[in-house]
């Protein structure tokens, strides 16, 4: 019995002794890898799409706006700020308003952190996003990501700033970049084929987000929403009498907008109501389904 004992006492010792180097090993495991990991932080989904294309497994891109939010009145979250607090570099979309407020306190948070422009050198379009009625001035609009053109210029920008702060994959990242090109061109021919051939060149949208798609297919954007607030009874008379008069078929709105209203003034036009998501992460899929709603009208 005493033998016994003896035995099962020496098997629990050597198993725990496993179980404790085992622990130890997993916990330095960890740490090692928290402290290695290499972050990058984007303001919107599809810029982290676009940069993991390129970045490969060398970094982790972590995105400041939350999915479903509304870039026009969103406040990141604190661990958001977190994540920013620990990123290498910051790549900003470009004139998105929460961004400005973004930099100013992560570079007192950071000082080491890079920040990047990836709207730089990208021809940018205004009075699109706001009201041009009462003299207000005309903004940039901010939508750049629409536009498969834009988004080479974009991966590009991208390119070029992981080259700058981790030279030591700068031919990998040369590879990602040539291959995305490659796709966003190819999609961007895809896209014109589709719409060379579309009779009613207008479409109607609630939040004006389809500007730079609407410019590089020689179509037409009516925006119904004034100025992001709710619009006088003129404006939407004017707009309404447009949408009718161009025979406009297609009417795209967000989910996160009040669609009371804008069904409510669809009801005066009678267009088919198309839900999209130029935030989505899957943002490739999202411009082909703009583009095919608009080539089977």
């Amino acid at each position: 019995m005493l033998k016994i004992k003896n035995i099962f006492i020496t098997v629990f010792a050597a198993t725990a002794a496993a179980g404790v180097l085992l622990l130890m090993s997993l916990l330095t495991s960890c740490a090692g890898s928290g402290n290695t990991e290499r972050i990058i932080a984007v303001s919107i989904q599809p810029q982290r799409y676009l940069l993991e294309q390129i970045a490969g497994d060398h970094f982790r891109v972590v995105c400041l706006l939350a999915q479903g939010s509304n870039p026009e009145a969103y406040e990141p979250s604190m661990q958001h700020l977190m994540h920013l607090e620990k990123s290498e570099a910051y790549f900003c979309i470009g004139h998105i308003g929460f961004e400005l407020a973004i930099v100013e306190k992560a570079k007192s948070e950071n000082p080491q952190l890079k920040i990047f422009d990836n709207s730089k050198d990208i021809p940018l379009l205004r009075g699109s996003h706001d009201a041009v009625e009462h003299g207000h001035t005309h903004e940039i609009d901010p939508h750049i990501w629409t536009s498969a053109r834009n988004a080479i210029a974009i991966a590009k920008n991208m390119h070029d700033a992981l080259v700058e702060i981790d030279s030591k994959h700068a031919a990998e990242y040369d590879r990602n970049y040539a291959n995305l090109k490659t796709r966003l061109e190819t999609l961007d021919g895809e896209i014109a084929s589709k719409l060379d051939s579309v009779k009613t060149r207008t479409f109607l949208v609630w939040h004006p987000s389809l500007s730079y798609f609407a410019r590089d297919y020689d179509l037409h954007q009516i925006s119904m929403e004034y100025n992001g607030k709710e619009a006088p009874v003129a404006h939407l008379k004017k707009e309404i009498d447009e949408a009718r008069s161009s025979g406009a078929r297609i009417f795209f709105y967000q989910k996160e907008f009040d669609t009371r209203q804008i069904e409510s003034i669809n009801g005066q036009i009678g267009a088919k109501m198309v839900t999209i998501n130029p935030m989505s992460y899957d943002w490739e899929a999202e411009l082909k389904n703009i583009a095919n709603a608009l080539a089977t009208e």
